[in-house]
C-alpha cells in the first residue's frame, strides 16, 4: 500500500483467490465474463495492495460477484497455483510481473442460492453437475479445483 498521501498503484497485484462454489448436490456455480467473450470461470479476484489475507479477497470477491456474504462459509483449501499472465490480461500488470500466484477457496451451499451477479463483470451464471461445469471452464486451474472438491 502506498504511504498516505500517494497514489495507488498503476498495475494490478499479481496475487489473486479462486472461490469455487458448489452445492450439496454437486452442483457448481460458474459465471460467464463480459470479456473475452465466452470464457466462464469460478468466482476470481486480485488481493487489492492494502489486503494482507487471502481469505479477506475470498469473501470480498465473493459478495462483489455473487451477493453472497457473511452467511456463507469460505474455506481454505490449501492450494496455491502458479501460472503465467495470458496476453489479454498482460497490460494490467507491470512489465517485470510474469507470473500470477492464486490461493484457492470453496464454499459449499446446501442447496442453489439466488445469485446477484456483477454486470459490468459477467453476463450470465449456471449451476452445473461438477463434470459439465469443469468441461465449461477456460482455466485449468479453475478445472482442477472444481473437480478435486470434496
Amino acid at each position: 500500500m502506498p504511504p498516505a498521501g500517494e497514489r495507488a498503484p498503476r498495475y494490478k497485484r499479481p496475487e489473486s483467490v479462486l472461490v469455487v462454489v458448489y452445492t450439496a448436490s454437486d452442483e457448481v456455480l460458474v459465471l460467464r465474463r463480459r470479456q473475452p467473450p465466452d470464457f466462464w470461470q469460478s468466482v476470481t479476484g486480485s488481493l487489492e495492495w492494502e489486503e494482507t489475507d487471502p481469505l479477506e479477497t475470498a469473501r470480498r470477491e465473493l459478495r462483489e460477484e455473487t451477493g453472497l456474504g457473511d452467511e456463507v462459509t469460505v474455506i481454505r483449501c490449501d492450494t496455491v497455483n502458479r501460472f503465467p499472465i495470458l496476453p489479454p490480461w498482460r497490460h494490467r500488470y507491470a512489465p517485470e510481473a510474469a507470473e500470477n500466484i492464486e490461493h484457492v477457496f470453496r464454499v459449499r451451499l446446501p442447496e442453489r442460492r439466488p445469485i446477484v451477479l456483477n454486470p459490468d463483470e459477467h453476463s450470465e451464471c449456471e449451476w452445473l453437475p461438477r463434470a459439465a461445469a469443469a468441461a465449461r471452464i477456460f482455466s485449468w486451474t479453475n478445472r482442477d479445483a472444481i473437480l478435486q472438491l470434496p
